[in-house]
């Protein structure tokens, strides 16, 4: 009975959808035909689901195209409200947030900030306030304000096509973020694709990027050690002193404590972020999920110690870019290297990026920091021993030699400078 009351529900309401559906198919068949195709190719468009449920009706000639809605995140929860809640307790809801907060982003040329290229291109995914909207609507037709479509791309908006791996090739490779390349050519990744082109059964275990960061579907897609590896160092417990004082290092460099060993306002900006796992108690909530997940195709034994290896990389790493960043705050406290405007931490603000490098030993700094320390982490956690060594750790290794020698250059030049300054006041004719 029920069942029948829902049918005879979708026809009286689908009636009328298609009808008006018939129009806006019509025009759009010559304006913008590849729309067309792939809403008529949507699950959408079989079940009645037609323009105007997420464009409105206000939009009917060439004349008022600006009267068309954009649809945002609760135009799809109407019916994805799951899947919504999800979206909005994990990090791609704060997609938007995290790049706004992040210094460059406000010296990038308009094009990269609200536009398809640079920044805004991935980070489009975040939810937008209705003034972020409003700012968009000025640079252009508001692309990206309804952020599902990041992933399941419009207007087929295919559940099957943002379960593919590729669905997130588009934001997560390059030089800042090469996780397709670490993941692709994995062994995680090679079974993915050799299932895809069909030379493994549909029955064999191929973990794609949804099966570890999306378990069972949940569109929330958080990690244990987050974007910028970091967490709180914790007192009292089982971690060495070492890493307590690299990673205090670190969190100074980064905006998070000031020299007291107090948390800064930027702590809790970065927090609301998730950017970072800011507590060892969240830091585990989510390392327990991924073992789950490991733990159904290895055993628990081999799990624990896959991720454990991935600690000591942080750590190992942390120690790297913590001497390197002592280093670096030495010149500026000792006047040879100058700090920049605005600077207050005697360590450089890692959170800067494109606008601080200003001498090459801060470039090299900043590539150890957003390149390298990047891939050996990361590298190590998606079992690709390339980029977790030799793009990675031994990269590192070498960044810290040359800022080593930079340093030593820059002192010496400093003495002699120091020395001829003194002599000529000693013989001042």
């Amino acid at each position: 009975m029920k069942t029948q009351v829902r049918l005879l529900f979708s026809i009286i309401f689908l009636i009328p959808s298609l009808a008006w559906a018939e129009d806006c198919v019509e025009c759009h068949r010559q304006t913008t035909p590849s729309i067309v195709t792939d809403w008529l190719a949507s699950k959408h468009s079989g079940q009645g689901i037609s323009c105007e449920n997420c464009h409105g009706k206000d939009h009917v000639t060439k004349e008022d195209v600006a009267n068309a809605k954009l649809p945002l995140p609760e135009t799809c929860g109407t019916c994805h409200n799951k899947q919504l809640t999800q979206f909005k307790s994990g990090k791609h809801s704060l997609a938007w947030a995290a790049v706004k907060i992040m210094p460059p982003t406000h010296q990038l040329p308009m094009a990269q900030t609200w536009g398809t290229k640079g920044c805004a291109a991935c980070h489009k995914v975040g939810i937008k306030t209705e003034d972020d909207i409003r700012e968009m609507k000025t640079h252009g037709p508001g692309y990206g304000v309804a952020s599902c479509d990041a992933c399941h791309t419009r207007h087929m908006f295919s559940a099957e096509e943002a379960r593919q791996p590729q669905a997130c090739q588009s934001c997560h490779s390059g030089s800042e973020s090469p996780h397709w390349e670490m993941y692709s050519a994995s062994k995680h990744g090679i079974r993915a694709q050799l299932k895809q082109n069909g030379k493994l059964p549909e029955t064999a275990s191929a973990p794609t990027c949804q099966t570890c960061h999306m378990q069972q579907g949940n569109h929330e897609v958080r990690t244990a050690w987050g974007y910028l590896a970091i967490r709180l160092p914790i007192s009292g417990d089982a971690e060495d002193n070492q890493w307590k004082e690299d990673q205090q290092v670190i969190l100074r460099a980064l905006g998070l404590m000031d020299a007291d060993g107090k948390y800064t306002e930027r702590q809790n900006i970065i927090k609301a972020a998730d950017v970072a796992r800011l507590s060892k108690e969240e830091w585990q909530v989510e390392r327990d999920k991924m073992v789950r997940t490991c733990n159904e195709c290895h055993s628990n034994a081999f799990s624990t110690t896959q991720l454990k290896q991935g600690d000591e990389m942080v750590k190992q790493a942390d120690h790297l870019l913590a001497d390197a960043l002592r280093i670096i705050a030495g010149l500026y406290k000792d006047g040879i290297l100058e700090k920049p405007p605005g600077q207050i931490d005697v360590f450089p603000d890692l959170l800067t990026v494109h606008d601080a490098p200003r001498t090459p030993i801060e470039q090299k700094l900043f590539t150890m920091f957003l390149k390298h320390r990047t891939r050996a982490i990361q590298g190590t956690f998606h079992n690709n021993a390339d980029y977790a060594l030799w793009q990675g750790w031994a990269e590192m290794v070498q960044d810290l030699t040359q800022i080593k020698n930079l340093a030593q250059a820059l002192r010496n030049a400093h003495s002699q400078k120091a020395e001829s300054g003194s002599k000529k006041s000693d013989n001042p004719s």
